[in-house]
């Protein structure tokens, strides 16, 4: 598989099998991750994968949060705020296509609820792992972020995984941080639930297009 290829094939996957990756494996991709560039070669980047009864307790502490009224606390600005324009009617197209394939309607706020609670359940995928990066880095430092995170999700294409990035996993941190030893003065920037795509589930269906080149790129000779 060729990098143009592993693009291509990457989509947010959210349908998973419970098969775990084999330890060795998981070794192999996030060794090879770390070869991400990054401004000044600082590697802001720090990952925490949580796997087997681990993640299952993770998520039950997430969900008994969230049962008893805790607001999400996320260090950084969530990527859906502040959003107009295109911006905005992108986001809303997004929606709508992902909550359609469900066959969810608008109206259905219960059904967009418990979709939505899915986010949580890391999609049903037996691995997750969060990124973090110093609370005093800014947007030129989060971009190194975006680079590690697409550089792992290409890897994980091209050994046979699929993977969803969800900024939503940085809403709840303090049970992340009560297993896991992230460096003072971190915070989550994002989350990525992994494993085996579920091939055939409806959850998979979801298609999200890409605006033409012509609205993203200029040429100038």
């Amino acid at each position: 598989m060729n990098v143009s290829d592993a693009v291509k094939a990457r989509r947010s996957i959210r349908g998973f099998k419970p098969d775990p990756v084999p330890p060795e494996l998981l070794e192999k991709i996030f060794d090879q991750a770390r070869f991400a560039p990054s401004n000044c070669n600082t590697q802001p980047c720090h990952t925490v994968v949580v796997s087997g009864q681990a993640r299952k307790d993770l998520q039950a502490a997430i969900f008994a949060e969230m049962s008893a009224g805790k607001a999400p606390s996320s260090a950084f600005t969530p990527g859906d705020q502040n959003l107009t324009g295109v911006y905005k009617d992108r986001q809303y197209q997004c929606a709508m296509d992902y909550y359609g394939t469900m066959g969810i309607e608008r109206h259905e706020k219960d059904k967009r609820f418990a979709l939505m609670m899915k986010n949580w359940e890391f999609f049903d995928a037996p691995h997750v792992a969060f990124i973090s990066m110093p609370t005093s880095m800014g947007p030129v430092n989060a971009v190194d972020v975006g680079i590690y995170l697409q550089t792992l999700m290409l890897i994980l294409v091209e050994h046979g995984l699929a993977s969803c990035p969800q900024g939503a996993l940085a809403f709840y941190p303090d049970e992340v941080f009560k297993i896991a030893n992230i460096p003072e003065g971190n915070g989550i920037i994002c989350g990525l639930s992994f494993g085996y795509e579920n091939i055939g589930t409806q959850i998979n269906q979801v298609i999200m297009d890409r605006a033409p080149l012509s609205d993203l790129v200029q040429f100038i000779d």
